[in-house]
């Protein structure tokens, strides 16, 4: 059986398999640059008509339907009324895409009535480093970050400023209304990246000189970028300490002996605040990560109100 707008049947086979009498070996008008014919027409005018037998005429019975289908290979020519041609699916084009979930406002920590606390290595927490320059915030915060048992990011405030490379307001040249745009500009960009590595399964520690004669900027800030979750600890050694590590310092990050007396005097504030605070005069960096766990077991069993 030939069908409507199917591929030509092969040659008739006679004796010893080769083609049987009548049979034209002429290839088809569109094989000689000629259009196909259209079902129902007669041939291009103007084209040579093929000499052979006559097509088989199709058997009677109902058109192809859902149920009967053209058989393997053949196209779908006008009329037709069955399902459209199924294709292999395409392969997927997102490989390696792997979909985030969005990062909310931390809630507040704590276990659930009736619970323990969770261990506080291995619990995915948020966690805020206050302290005035040369308190050793960063170096803290990396080494704790960097030796807990679970996936945790460090966050340094001060890092996040100084990716504005040209038009940077730098404090030390004065505090105006750019520095202080820069420096809300880059705590809101440390609270939405906290967000998102909490959001997926990763803990992270940030750093900042937050004073506490300025709640609305400071720990305000902070719980509107990140949420009520972030738990507040304050590294608070002497003034000594903090002017010997000061000098220790280069470029923007080192500031004069008075501005740093003048924030470790504003820091004292923290004191009777309610927030924990670490006096890391005597301690080195381990044993100060250590006593940083200590702390937020507490803070995780009992937030504190801030």
């Amino acid at each position: 059986m030939q069908h409507a707008v199917g591929a030509p049947l092969p040659p008739p086979h006679g004796p010893g398999g080769r083609p049987g009498p009548g049979w034209n070996p002429v290839p088809p008008p569109h094989a000689q640059g000629a259009p196909p014919p259209h079902p129902g027409r007669g041939p291009h005018p103007g084209a040579p008509v093929p000499a052979g037998p006559p097509p088989v005429p199709a058997p009677a019975g109902p058109p192809p339907g859902p149920a009967h289908g053209p058989p393997p290979g053949a196209g779908h020519g006008p009329g037709w009324s069955g399902p459209p041609p199924r294709h292999p699916s395409a392969p997927p084009t997102d490989t390696g895409h792997i979909r985030l979930p969005p990062g909310g406002l931390v809630p507040m920590p704590g276990p659930p009535p009736g619970t323990a606390a969770p261990d506080p290595t291995q619990a995915t927490i948020a966690v805020l480093l206050i302290g005035p320059a040369g308190a050793g915030k960063t170096t803290v915060a990396r080494h704790w970050a960097d030796t807990r048992r679970v996936p945790t990011a460090h966050i340094s405030l001060d890092d996040v400023r100084e990716w504005v490379r040209s038009g940077f307001a730098d404090p030390q040249s004065g505090w105006n209304d750019h520095s202080e745009a820069q420096y809300r500009l880059a705590r809101r960009t440390c609270g939405f990246s906290a967000r998102n590595f909490l959001a997926n399964g990763i803990s992270c520690i940030l750093d900042d000189a937050v004073f506490p004669d300025r709640p609305v900027v400071g720990l305000g800030g902070w719980k509107r970028h990140v949420g009520p979750g972030l738990l507040p600890v304050v590294l608070l050694p002497g003034l000594e300490i903090v002017l010997e590590r000061n000098a220790e310092r280069s470029g923007n990050r080192r500031l004069s002996d008075e501005e740093v007396a003048l924030i470790h005097g504003k820091m004292a504030g923290w004191y009777g605040s309610g927030l924990p605070i670490i006096d890391n005069s005597q301690l080195d960096v381990p044993t100060t990560a250590r006593i940083l766990d200590d702390v937020l077991a507490r803070s995780i069993a009992s937030p504190p109100s801030w």
